[in-house]
């Protein structure tokens, strides 16, 4: 592989392309320094022309120039200095210091030999002036008959402007030479060009649009007033205000994470464990408030319990109770997120092997006593994975807090009015930042207490049934409470839809159709935009998760635990963090995408990834990997092992991860609340304006439209991918 012919052909190869690549970006860095130098001068030499010969115009002229070109710093000297008396007139005090100061210096000496003799002269040191760094242009001034000079106009020039060009030549030349490097490397090293060239797009993509953002966003939070700074983390460790939000998010997630698991538990159990019937109804109304849209729900209790809510101000006449605040969020959050404990643990308690509880109850142990001593203990991982994955949730929501929030502060909203309401990102950053503490404090925590503990079952053939561990007393709780509970986010989804059809929620509950004409026609770009936009990052999400999911399953190369952890590392991030991170990673030359659609795209596909590849991991796992070496063994290239073999048994997981990007990005509110423009914008954001306005029946009729969608392509996917019966398992009653 590694021969010395080929090193020497590619040591050779590189080094004549490293030439060839500074020598272009070198003429053009330096075609356009000169271009931009030369439109400065014929804009200052234009600009004296039109200055006053006379002292007492200058500080008109001054603050009309000022007012035209508002970055522009000018000083304006009547006389020449040496050869008649001078007077410097500038609305910038730093350049008429500067001025004052180093008058006597060689480049301004040079400057105004060159002025007298009707001539423009660039300093060729740049000066510093404020943060900044200046290049000096000196212009003569001429009288009426434009043959002698009587005064010198100084302007200073921003060289970031040069410096950045500059520094952008050098990493694009950098890059380039990189990508040449690697492109070449590969298929002259690699057995298998195909995997290093998916490697390599892969290790581009999470480097690009994961670690770089972050790292950004991270910098920023230590940068005040363009110097290295601990300012901005002093102030947030140390504002009252920040701290109070820090408890707030920790104490919600706390009551969510504690109400959600144990509310999961519940439906989870009368699923998995119990012989009662109508398991398929309750799964998919437990499952309906993942797929639905982050404001549905917080926009129906408002309907029913908020200050002019139907059950609070119409039928009880309550006057002072208010669902805002910690407990209407509480409320929420739980409905919204226990069906993350819920399929968690369905998958726990389904995977229990029943012959442990089978053997208690032999010996005589109580259904209690088995559950509290057997199933409980070895549901534990679960319970306690069900706990962690909803506060981390419960943490970075950032959709209820903002509506229900009211005067209960969480971090998600202080970073969001941080950076929209004060303009400060790195403060907004920071507390951002700040939310992963709690939820990798609760991680490892996790992760130490279960490491003590063993959970392993080692039994030979599983068994094809459970053993009904509910009495008949415990069955008829469950039930009622599943039935209460269904009825109740049934009512919440039916109070949505019949928002649709009120004129005025809360004071005129006359019947109209009104708002559904209103809310498409207002709402119909919005419609378009998402649906288009989510439908593009769909299939891109999709084929990423699986070439990751074959290459981290199948392939050896090294960085792959780097590549991992770069892939699933959204999956931990807050939204608000990313949505800061990727304004001040893509808002700048050369990848300037802010207030396009493809960095929503990008958003999108990159939040969801880590979804797909744990799907895609999870099911080639289960595949031997025999069934490709065979294909590969009849002459199959990579490519077509993929797309013959891998991909049509990874079927499911591959519609799954489409799906479920698709919904998501759907629904998504957290990140892409700062990366919508007027021309992209999101039919979220659209409900909660509406919802923020007070215009309720618009919010309904397009939150309605949105579950609409997102419950057909969800159930066009469970269509498409079902369980087999053969892994269904039979509940028994002992």
């Amino acid at each position: 592989m590694f021969t010395k012919k080929k090193i020497l052909a590619f040591l050779a190869a590189c080094a004549v392309f490293l030439v060839i690549d500074l020598w272009m970006f070198s003429v053009l860095r330096g075609s356009y320094q000169k271009t931009v130098l030369q439109d400065k001068k014929e804009l200052i030499v234009a600009l004296a022309r039109s200055a006053p010969a006379e002292a007492a115009g200058m500080d008109p002229w001054l603050t009309e120039v000022q007012k035209a070109y508002p970055g522009l710093r000018l000083l304006h000297i009547q006389g020449i200095p040496g050869i008649a008396q001078v007077q410097a007139a500038s609305l910038d005090s730093e350049l008429k210091s500067l001025w004052s100061a180093r008058q006597g210096a060689v480049s301004f000496q040079t400057g105004i030999e060159a002025a007298s003799y009707l001539e423009v002269f660039v300093a060729p040191e740049a000066v510093r002036l404020g943060q900044g760094k200046f290049l000096l242009v000196f212009a003569p001034v001429l009288n009426k008959e434009g043959d002698t000079a009587v005064g010198i106009v100084v302007a200073a020039v921003d060289e970031s402007v040069l410096t950045s060009f500059i520094h952008l030549t050098y990493s694009l030349s950098m890059i380039a030479f990189l990508v040449f490097a690697l492109g070449f490397g590969i298929p002259t090293f690699s057995r298998d060009p195909l995997t290093g060239y998916a490697i390599l797009v892969l290790f581009a993509i999470v480097l690009t649009f994961v670690a770089y953002p972050l790292f950004e966003a991270l910098r920023l939070t230590f940068v005040h007033e363009g110097r290295f700074s601990f300012a901005i983390w002093k102030e947030i460790l140390t504002n009252k205000q920040y701290l109070s939000a820090l408890a707030g998010s920790v104490k919600l997630g706390t009551l969510t994470a504690t109400l959600s698991t144990v509310v999961g538990f519940l439906f989870a159990f009368f699923v998995a464990r119990t012989s009662l019937g109508g398991k398929k109804l309750v799964t998919a109304l437990a499952t309906l408030p993942v797929i639905s849209p982050p404001f549905s729900l917080t926009l129906s209790i408002i309907l029913l319990f908020g200050n002019n809510g139907l059950i609070t101000k119409r039928l009880l006449g309550l006057e002072h109770f208010s669902i805002y605040g910690l407990g209407g969020l509480g409320l929420v959050q739980t409905l919204s997120m226990f069906p993350i404990a819920f399929l968690t643990m369905a998958g726990v308690l389904e995977a229990i092997d029943s012959t442990l509880e089978d053997a208690s109850l032999d010996l005589n142990a109580s259904r209690w006593q088995t559950f509290t001593r057997v199933t409980l203990p070895l549901a534990a991982p679960g319970i306690l994975s069900s706990w962690l994955l909803v506060f981390t949730n419960s943490l970075a929501d950032f959709a209820n807090p903002l509506l229900l929030s009211g005067s209960f502060r969480v971090l998600s909203v202080e970073s969001y009015i941080e950076v929209t309401g004060m303009n400060r990102l790195g403060n907004g950053a920071a507390l951002s930042i700040l939310l992963l503490l709690p939820t990798l404090t609760a991680f490892f925590v996790q992760r130490a207490w279960v490491a003590k503990k063993s959970f392993v079952v080692v039994t030979g053939k599983p068994s094809g049934r459970f053993s009904d561990l509910a009495s008949k007393p415990m069955r008829l709780f469950l039930l009622a409470f599943v039935v209460l509970a269904s009825v109740f986010i049934v009512s919440l989804y039916g109070t949505i839809v019949a928002g649709c059809f009120v004129k005025n929620w809360g004071i005129d509950y006359t019947f109209t159709t009104a708002n559904i004409v209103e809310a498409l026609q207002r709402g119909k770009a919005a419609m378009i935009s998402t649906v288009t936009l989510a439908g593009i990052a769909t299939p891109i999400a999709g084929f990423l998760a699986m070439i990751g999911a074959v290459l981290l399953v199948r392939k050896r190369f090294p960085g792959k635990r780097l590549l991992e952890a770069l892939m699933m590392t959204p999956f931990a991030v807050p939204g608000t963090l990313i949505g800061i991170s990727y304004i001040l990673a893509f808002n700048k030359p050369p990848l300037l995408l802010v207030g396009t659609g493809a960095i929503l795209v990008i958003c999108y596909v990159i939040r969801e990834l880590p979804v797909g590849l744990e799907g895609g991991v999870a099911t080639l796992r289960q595949i031997d990997p025999s069934i490709e070496e065979a294909a590969a063994d009849l002459g199959a290239d990579q490519a077509t092992v993929f797309r013959t073999v891998i991909l049509p048994l990874i079927r499911p997981a591959f519609i799954s991860s489409m799906s479920y990007t698709f919904v998501r990005s759907m629904t998504a509110v957290s990140a892409i609340i700062f990366l919508i423009s007027a021309r992209w914008y999101h039919i979220t954001i659209q409900i909660y304006n509406f919802s923020e306005n007070i215009r309720f029946g618009l919010a309904s009729v397009l939150a309605t439209a949105l579950i609409i969608i997102v419950l057909a392509v969800f159930g066009l996917m469970r269509v498409l991918v079902k369980q087999s019966e053969h892994l269904e398992k039979t509940v028994t009653v002992q």
